[in-house]
Order: C-alpha cells, then structure tokens, then sequence
C-alpha cells in the first residue's frame, strides 16, 4: 500500500480498538456491581485511604486498605490492579463516572495495601471509608498512536519506501571487533555476536529474531553499549533511545545498562518505575538540578501568596459586574466606585488581582525552570528509557534520536512500535514473531491486522538480509527445548551447556527417597483420556473454559512437589483459559506459587511449569488452542521440569498437539491416567 493507504488503513484500526476497549470496559463498570467486579479481579471493595504526603515528581501519595473487621491486615484479593495502572476511586453511593471522582496511577503494592499516585491533591473523600477502588482505562496510548501515523507522512520518501517495503535497506561494511576486547560482554555466543555486528552496520533498521531464553535483551544491551562508546570516542553526544510497550521490559533495559555505567535516564510516571530504579528516573534526577531547586522554591513562595489572597475579595461575578481587571485595577487607584460596588470591595478586589498577578508570574517562571532542568537532564543522559506511549508524550515531543533500540517489539503493534521508530534515525527491533503478538480486542481490528506487529511485517517484505535469530537458549533442559525447537525454529534451537542437562533434582534436599520414575523426567505430558471426570464445561455466561478434573491434577501434582522439597517460587501453574486459572485459584492457595493465564506469563520463566490445557470434548474442538504461538508460549516457560495435561483425544485434532504427544512417548514422558 502507499503512504495514504498505510496512514488511513491503520487510523482506521486504532479507532476501533479505541472504541472497544473503551466500550467493554464501561459496559462492564455499569452492568457488574463493584462485588462483581472485585470478584473478576478489577476492583477492590471497602478500602479506607490515608495519605503518604509527597512522592517523587510531587505526586500526592495514598494508600489503602480494606476496612478492617475484626482483622489487622486483611489479604487482598488477586487482581489485576497491578502497580503502574490507572484505577478510578468512589466514594459509597455515588456512581464511578461522577465527575468529582478522580484518577490515580498504582505506585505500589502489597498483600494488604495498595499506594496510589495523584497528580493533584485527591478530594477528602479519599480519606474515608467504604471506597471503591476500579481499573480503570485511558485512551492516551491510542491518542499517540494516531499522532505517530500523522507524523509518517512527514518523513523523507525513502525512509518510507523502506518501511512500506517499496526500496531496499541499506547497509554499511561489518566492522570486526578483537574477540578477546571488541564485545563488552564476553560471553555472548557466536549468534549475539553476529547480531551485534549486523546491526551496528544496519544504516536503516535491523531485526534480532529472539526465540525463548536465548538473550535478546542481552544482545540489546551489547548494541546500546558498543553505541555509548563510539559516541564516546567521538566526544559527540548522540542520543540513544531504548523502548518496549511494556514497563517490566523498560525497566528490564535500565537495571542491566546501569549495572555496565551507562548514564540512563528512565522516563515515565514515577508509579511505574520499580524502587530499586527510581534514582535513574527523570522525576528523581531533576531534584538535584538548580534550576529545579529554584523553581520549588518560587512555588513555595506563590502557594504562601495564594494563602494570603484568602483575605481578599475574589472578582466574582456578584462584585465584578462586568468589570475587567483594567477597570477595577483603575478605579481602586483613583479611590472611586461604579455600579454600586463598594469602595472596599473595589480595594480588595484590587488587593487580590495584585497577588494574583505575582503568583501567576511565580508559577510561570517557575514551570520555565523546572523545564530547563528537565531539558538539562534529557541532553546529558547517554540514553533515554521509556515505553512507547511515553515516547509519544509532551516531554520527548521536540527530541529526535540517532538510535532507536526496541525490546519486546513483537508484542506491540505496528502503530505503538512507530511512535518511537519515527522519533530515530536508525533503529533496531527484538523479539519473536513465533510467540503471541499484541491481544486485540476488536474483530475488526484483528482482520486489519492490528495485531501483526512491525517487526512481522518488516522481516515479510525484507527477509533474512535484516534479521540475524540468536540460536543458543539458556533456560530449557534439552528435552524441554527439543519439541519447540524443531516445530518453531526449523531445529536451530540448542541448549547451552550451562542448562542442557539440569533438572528437577538439582533443586531436591538431599536424600530423597521417595521419588518415582515420572519425578526425574523433564518433559512430561499427562493424557486425561477424554474419560468424563476430564470434560471441559462453560459456566453460564462465560465465553470462557474450565475443567474440573484437570484442575484437580494440577493440585495434586503441585502438592506432590511441595512435598518433594520444590519450592513454591520455583512453581508456576498456567493455563490458556481465565476461566480454568480462576478455579485453580479458589482451590490452591500457596504463598509465592504463581497461577496465571498463558498470555500473562508470556517473558517469564520458572524452573517447574504445569500447564492445563483444558480442553476436552467428542468433536475434537480445541478453540483457540489452534493458534500455536499460544502453544509456543506455554512449553517455553519452564526451566527444569515441564509438565503437560491434556486430553490427547481432543488435542491431537490438531497436527502440532500430535506431533508434541507423539514426542512425549517417544522420550519417555508420557503418562496415561487409569480410566
């Protein structure tokens, strides 16, 4: 398609996502009651706040708890309200959508509190009890989507024809560092190394096809790292920037180019950087800055005078009568009235226009100082850090990279990506297409293919002259790997030495002796059979599964490596459906056990995984379990021991699922359930 094609066809999409997520989340708000809600893990019932003062960036902290009865610290129910959300606060017997309920973004949280950032000081009702707390949306992210496609069609004709695929990258000689000292990190394998090299000579953009444990960040790293240094070199100060749509891959990039003495700077809402990173954040760093220190103190000056005009008549409408402030200001100095105003009231109004005046000129120098040191720290830091959405924000709005490198982008879509393509004169993206891509919610938007990220579609037009895939992972025992391996990567895929042979035992107290033959195995798939206690069903209003009896084996299984000495940290259940990782919750409850569904797991890692996969039914139907970069996901998670449970019957439909059973029996790792 060409540029206006490209700019309409994906506005188009972004709306309509826009307007569905928007849709479903306030059909939800007003057709479910807060219990409800709370019960689906979007809302919190009964909190009580009380205030924590200022946070960084002057956000107006509070935290809350829920109303105690009886108990000292009351649990929180699992939810999705997570730290870095925008959730809407309700006082009892108002709707949410009152207009005097605010807004805030969760700073922290903890099994009996959460910590919410205001940007203004909350109203008083936030004090008290019996409050509703709600996830809540904000369609900012899908304003600067649509501002970055505005903004496509001002770059240079070929940087476009590049990116719509009508010309062809470009690239520059490959430099060759010195093996022992050209790499920062030694130990990046042949793969990353070639990566590194390649995308150092990428003139356009390049792509790091990552697949599950094989280290893109690190390759990432290396990239910012060898950039840092030329630029170094060079005495020149090139601006870098790092990306990903998400906060943890963002914060993931700045502890580990910390760590190697890059001067990043982490912008964003300080509620959405982890503790341990707050003092590479733009809101911590600026507070030593001059100009900053300055600018507090102008404002401490103007918010004193703001008391002092309490004494003051306010120009109302009743006292000013149609007068402009030149007029009043005119007649309080010549001592005279009109309209039957009174002279005093003439002279306070005056008074108060006065100190008005002085606090507008203190707060306005005081937003000018605080700019120049936020401008300050943006031009020294050697590399920027922020989501996506945030690259889109007022405060990088007038910045322009040389360098653009993006984690994590095949879980963003093509319009989230090119808000910070566009801000860059070269970039680099990581990730891998093999597993899920961004979740769409519009069907619409789907068919567009809104969730087909950039990087996707880049490698269709261009192919392997701009990608290099790393090929050594670095979680999976080699039995685990083996299946996505050859299914997913054409059998490229190889175990490093360091996990090749590492199992469940290395994590077993010495001695154990009651360990059966199944304990040992790494890779275990458990066929139900189809038999009946097995059988998917759908609650009465779900679109949803559950299976009871998978659900059963899971408990028990995970009991079983309880008791075997497994930690609980070291365990994670998974499975595809929500509706299955609810009724696992209700029966299994373990501290530091993690359960969650695939999607939510997807970037993470355990040394034991147990994976549901629920379905089960005579018509072989296995719904989305069809998509297999769902699959991918989920046999991809675990480091030591991986333990499948499903009905082959149903799974086997399905030539991929068949294919991973068929493997299973032939390794060893089968286990059929007595019908």
């Amino acid at each position: 398609m060409n540029e206006h094609e490209y700019v309409r066809h994906f506005t188009a999409l972004v709306e309509l996502e826009r307007e569905e997520q928007m849709r479903l989340h306030e059909e939800e708000m007003q057709r479910l009651s807060g219990r409800e809600r709370e019960e689906k893990g979007r809302a919190f019932m009964r909190m009580k706040g009380k205030s924590q003062g200022l946070g960084l960036g002057g956000k107006h902290l509070v935290r809350f708890r829920k109303q105690n009865k009886g108990k000292d610290n009351e649990t929180l129910p699992d939810s999705e309200i997570e730290v870095g959300v925008l959730v809407l606060i309700s006082k009892p017997g108002t709707s949410p959508w009152d207009e005097d309920n605010p807004t805030g973004t969760v700073a922290e949280k903890t099994s009996y509190s959460i910590t919410v950032a205001f940007d203004d000081a909350p109203p008083v009702f936030v004090f008290r009890k019996d409050l509703r707390i709600d996830l809540f949306v904000n369609d900012i992210t899908f304003q600067r989507m649509i501002e970055a496609l505005k903004n496509f069609r001002r770059l240079p004709s070929v940087k476009k024809a590049k990116l719509l695929g009508n010309a062809t990258p470009a690239f520059d000689k490959l430099r060759e560092p010195e093996p022992e000292t050209g790499f920062f990190n030694a130990k990046l394998n042949n793969s990353q190394r070639e990566a590194v090299l390649r995308c150092l000579a990428a003139r356009d953009f390049f792509l790091i096809h990552g697949p599950p444990g094989t280290g893109k960040t690190i390759a990432c790293i290396e990239i910012i790292a060898q950039l840092v240094e030329h630029e170094r070199e060079q005495k020149r100060n090139s601006k870098i920037l790092a990306a990903a749509d998400s906060n943890v891959a963002v914060d993931n990039l700045v502890e580990r180019l910390d760590e190697i003495g890059v001067e990043v700077v982490r912008i964003g809402h300080p509620a959405r950087v982890i503790p341990s990173l707050r003092r590479r954040s733009l809101d911590y760093l600026v507070q030593a800055v001059p100009e900053y220190i300055k600018a507090q103190e102008l404002r401490k000056k103007a918010n004193a005078i703001k008391e002092r005009m309490k004494a003051f008549s306010v120009p109302e409408m009743r006292w000013r009568r149609g007068l402009s402030d030149e007029t009043i200001m005119q007649l309080a100095s010549e001592g005279k009235t009109t309209r039957g105003i009174p002279r005093e009231k003439i002279a306070g109004m005056r008074n108060w226009l006065d100190l008005k005046h002085g606090t507008d000129k203190l707060f306005s120098d005081a937003r000018a100082l605080e700019e120049r040191a936020v401008k300050m720290i943006i031009h020294d830091a050697e590399v920027i850090c922020a989501t996506n959405s945030t690259v889109g924000s007022e405060i990088l709005k007038g910045e322009r990279f040389d360098f653009a490198v993006i984690d994590e982008a095949t879980q963003s879509t093509e319009p989230s990506s090119l808000i910070s393509v566009l801000k860059a004169k070269r970039f680099i993206m990581a990730g891998d297409h093999k597993q899920l891509p961004p979740t769409i919610l519009n069907d619409e938007a789907a068919r567009g293919n809104l969730s087909k990220s950039l990087f996707e579609r880049l490698l269709e037009l261009h192919g392997a002259k701009i990608r290099a895939m790393l090929d050594v992972q670095y979680r999976m025992n080699e039995e685990i790997a083996e299946f996505p391996s050859k299914e997913f990567y054409g059998g490229k895929l190889k175990a490093d030495a360091s996990v090749k042979g590492h199992n469940l035992l290395d994590l077993l107290p010495e001695p154990n002796l009651g360990l059966k033959p199944e304990d040992a195995k790494p890779f275990l798939f458990v066929d139900t059979g189809g038999s009946e206690g097995y059988r998917e069903r759908t609650r009465a209003g779900s679109t949803s599964k559950e299976n009871a009896g998978e659900a059963e084996l899971v408990v028990a299984i995970a009991e079983r490596l309880l008791s075997l000495g497994v930690k609980p940290e070291d365990i994670a259940v998974i499975s595809p459906y929500v509706d299955q990782i609810a009724r696992i919750k209700k029966e299994f409850r373990v501290e530091g056990l993690e359960i969650k569904t695939v999607d939510g797991f997807q970037g993470r890692e355990k040394e034991v995984v147990i994976v549901s996969f629920v379905r089960s039914n005579k018509s072989g139907e296995v719904g989305f379990l069809r998509d297999l970069r769902r699959l991918n996901v989920s046999i991809t998670r675990a480091k030591r021991k991986l333990v499948l449970i499903g009905d082959s019957r149903t799974l086997e439909s399905e030539g991929c699922y068949k294919r991973l059973i068929e493997l299973a029996k032939a390794r060893g790792g089968y286990k059929k359930l007595a019908q």
